[in-house]
């Protein structure tokens, strides 16, 4: 099978080639968290150093009670025995889904690498729309139990669902009620759920209401069939670091899937890097500095989402408030007839190719993320714009009002004048549309 790269990562590369080219760039394609190592972390890093042994495939005792630890705080009672550790969460969601085996139910929109690697394991992804307005990451509950169906009655074998918790591609919450029925409907059809929940810790402090969004996960409601994904590459910054941790469930299903999982860690990964895991340890006990260092970064995640989902509704697409991480979706379809005219754009791949190639503006098509082309949405991650140097990056997780640092505020301000001028300048050989006469009709 042909793979593409990622096109999260392919967006980072197509900026950085414009940015050789003297181009100037908004970085809001890549989903990295964009910040700073903490100290801490670095010191815990130099002092494994001199672990090179394997170690247990499974990962190190001291990780997995950590990690267990993490999870018991958060009301979700875990043992050390049912948690592995990965070289990051994307080779564990492909072993998972190797171990599994059928086809796998996912949100319409969703995160690029669910379908991907669906494909990849030889499977066909079942793709079911969200319910919107908030409600990102989970599949509608109703048409998920109506597309199972659907598919098993046309000889298809579906044996999991995958939720995002908080959201990636929308930044926003699902309800306790929609990840209750999502479990509801898990349990009658038999089906595993995989809960990503690596930017669980990064709910904004502040939501649309003024109150944080509270986080649901399936395993409230069907703890014998839902397998949690979380890692150390948002909350922490730590994406390159190559961490993640899986907690399976106390049942049948979950000492089965652990048995084969370890099975296919064991011909793949072998094992996470030892000093890694060793830091990942002292992270996962949440020690005050740096549940410190995660206040601060989803204070600053929210105020910037914010402020560029506000220039975004400013200049007429829809957007549902961000309440976690770093991502908004916008929804440019209140202004089709106006792109139509002005560049003949009619799909979101064009209005994203038109974003990057005129203006230096890196975001992702809704199709990358399970949506028909003619779709005009798109994934914008915020989280680059905090500063390209270490000291401006702090800066910004210390600022009292980040927008007012100089390299945001220009960001943002870009943001704005390249929307303007996408709204009402025409592109070279587009003619614009006649002007209607008071007579013609408004459709």
């Amino acid at each position: 099978m042909a793979v593409t790269v990622s096109a999260t990562l392919a967006v980072n590369e197509a900026l950085a080639e414009k940015r050789r080219q003297g181009v100037r760039v908004l970085p809001l394609g890549f989903g990295e968290a964009g910040l700073p190592v903490h100290p801490v972390m670095r010191d815990r890093l130099t002092a494994g150093n001199g672990a090179n042994a394997y170690g247990p495939v499974a990962g190190v005792a001291a990780l997995r009670e950590a990690a267990a630890g993490y999870w018991g705080r958060r009301g979700l009672p875990t043992d050390p025995d049912l948690v592995i550790a990965g070289p990051g969460s994307k080779p564990l969601l492909y072993g998972l889904l190797l171990e599994l085996g059928g086809d796998t139910a996912i949100a319409a929109p969703s995160w690029v690498s669910y379908a991907a690697q669906s494909r990849l394991v030889g499977a066909c992804p079942l793709l079911v729309p969200t319910a919107g307005g908030g409600e990102g990451g989970v599949p509608q509950p109703d048409l998920l139990h109506a597309a199972v169906t659907a598919a098993r009655e046309e000889g298809r074998t579906v044996n999991a669902v995958i939720a995002t918790l908080p959201d990636n591609p929308t930044g926003t919450v699902a309800s306790r009620d929609t990840v209750r029925r999502l479990a509801e409907v898990a349990r009658e059809l038999d089906l595993v759920i995989i809960s990503d929940e690596i930017y669980r810790d990064l709910v904004h402090p502040a939501g649309p209401d003024g109150q944080p969004a509270r986080v649901h996960s399936p395993a409230e409601f069907a703890p014998e069939r839902t397998v949690i994904s979380t890692g150390l590459s948002k909350n922490l910054a730590l994406g390159g670091w190559r961490i993640g941790v899986l907690r399976l469930p106390d049942s049948e299903i979950g000492r089965r899937l652990r048995g084969g999982l370890l099975g296919v860690a064991s011909e793949i990964w072998s094992s996470p890097a030892a000093p890694v895991q060793q830091a990942a340890a002292h992270a996962f006990t949440e020690p005050a500095e740096l549940a410190d260092h995660i206040d601060r970064s989803r204070r600053l995640h929210g105020i910037v989402a914010r402020a560029v989902a506000d220039v975004f509704t400013g200049a007429g697409a829809t957007v549902a408030p961000p309440r976690a991480a770093f991502y908004l979706y916008p929804d440019f379809e209140p202004l089709r007839e106006r792109l139509a005219g002005l560049h003949g754009v009619t799909t979101g791949p064009a209005l994203t190719g038109l974003l990057l190639e005129r203006f230096g503006t890196g975001v992702l098509p809704a199709v990358e993320f399970g949506e028909g082309p003619g779709a005009l949405r798109m994934r914008v991650a915020t989280s680059l714009l905090y500063g390209d140097t270490e000291e401006r990056r702090y800066a910004a997780l210390a600022a009292t009002d980040p927008l007012a640092l100089p390299w945001i505020r220009a960001h943002v301000d870009r943001l704005s004048e390249v929307l303007d001028l996408l709204l009402t300048a025409p592109a070279a050989g587009v003619e614009p549309p006649a002007p209607r006469t008071v007579a013609e009709p408004v459709h």
